[in-house]
């Protein structure tokens, strides 16, 4: 990829990874992407995942003809962004390192070496100048790391996001859904518990004229840059992306499955846009915390378990409610051979939510509880349940 004449790309992808994080499943690999910006001083933005520092080292003297890089700029100090400093400072030992006065405290406990006599600080505000091109400098804390910088580079109006509008997958690999559905599933599984963080930084740079978003993960974005400032303001003020309702459900047996289709085909007759149902047990955790975070209604059936909520389903929750889910409805749907009580489960994982950061919940009045199969009366309260929650 190359950003423009004098801004080149020189990242690396990484189709070995299967769990990025150890977390999150990457089927179509990853990119750490870095930027080498020539001019009078040459700037390189950000060094790659340790297993890749030799390719991307190679990638940078094939662009100099025999110059040296005068700088490294860190904007993150997570691994796979910085593990190769130190092998940048072995290649190049003129070369200074430019990073947030916490991240050079990161690099201590990393390397051993802060690189003292080589530091330059990047405070808030501030600017270095390369000759044509200008980097000025935005303290970015808790996007998602506390030491965070973005950069941007005036002359070309280049915005470097650090993580922020990153997205999973490598950049050689075409991503049939388009940017936002893994850029999405990245935002609410990495950043979204920071959500004011991030709304303070767009508004730092809310008066900046941008022509491109370069982010350490995923592709170059060069066109419609308001559609992605818009994704991002939506997702950080934990605001409503699509009207519809989620549900999300655990079975044992099958039977809490055939009442969550039934409350599907309800939704849909009563006109409800959208609706998407997830086996909480056998999909993708992070997809389902994304939808989650996209729809403004959420509705929860559960089987009970050991007296209490099965386990998918609380582990789900907890995934929402570590993230401070906001401004949502919330339904439930219960199910229990003698004595159902997942509704009531559900809903005290919320009130300790609400207690730590969550905000803005309402929960529907209507409950669905089931003995075992669903019956007429249980048909009955998904209808009401449907007309509350829509």
């Amino acid at each position: 990829m190359q950003v423009s004449d004098a801004v080149k790309y020189v990242g690396v992808n990484d189709h070995k990874i299967d769990l990025f994080e150890g977390q999150f499943a990457v089927p179509l690999g990853m990119a750490y992407n870095s930027y080498l910006i020539m001019d009078e001083k040459v700037a390189v933005m950000d060094s790659v995942d340790a297993s890749f520092g030799d390719e991307w080292l190679g990638n940078i003297t094939a662009l100099l003809n025999g110059k040296t890089p005068d700088y490294l700029v860190v904007q993150h100090m997570e691994m796979d962004h910085s593990a190769s400093i130190q092998k940048f400072a072995q290649a190049f030992p003129s070369a200074r390192i430019v990073s947030s006065k916490m991240a050079f405290a990161m690099m201590k406990s990393y390397f051993g070496d802060d690189f003292s006599d080589r530091q330059v600080v990047a405070a808030d505000g501030s600017s270095l100048e390369l000759g044509s091109h200008t980097l000025h400098f935005i303290a970015a804390p808790n996007v998602h790391w506390p030491e965070v910088i973005m950069t941007y580079e005036s002359s070309e109006k280049i915005l470097f996001t650090a993580d922020a509008f990153g997205k999973f997958g490598a950049n050689d690999v075409e991503d049939p859904e388009g940017w936002a559905c893994e850029a999405r599933r990245y935002y609410f599984g990495i950043v979204g518990k920071f959500g004011p963080n991030v709304q303070a930084v767009l508004k730092k740079i809310s008066a900046l004229e941008i022509n491109k978003i370069c982010s350490l993960h995923g592709p170059v974005l060069d066109s419609d840059i308001a559609s992605y400032l818009n994704y991002y303001s939506i997702w950080s003020s934990y605001g409503v992306e699509s009207e519809g309702v989620m549900i999300a459900y655990t079975s044992v047996y099958g039977n809490t499955k055939k009442a969550v289709e039934k409350l599907a085909e309800i939704l849909k007759a009563k006109g409800c846009p959208k609706v998407v149902v997830a086996d909480l047990a056998r999909e993708d955790v992070y997809e389902n915390v994304e939808n989650a975070f996209r729809y403004g209604k959420l509705i929860l059936a559960s089987t009970t378990y050991n007296g209490n909520v099965f386990p998918a389903m609380r582990e789900f929750i907890e995934h929402l409610t570590e993230r401070n889910y906001q401004n949502r409805k919330i339904g439930f749907v219960e199910n229990g051979s003698w004595a159902p009580s997942a509704a009531k489960a559900m809903k005290a994982l919320f009130d300790k939510g609400l207690a730590e950061g969550c905000k803005n919940l309402s929960f529907a009045e209507q409950k669905v509880s089931i003995k075992i199969s669903m019956t007429d009366k249980n048909t009955g309260e998904m209808e009401k349940l449907a007309e509350e929650m829509l």
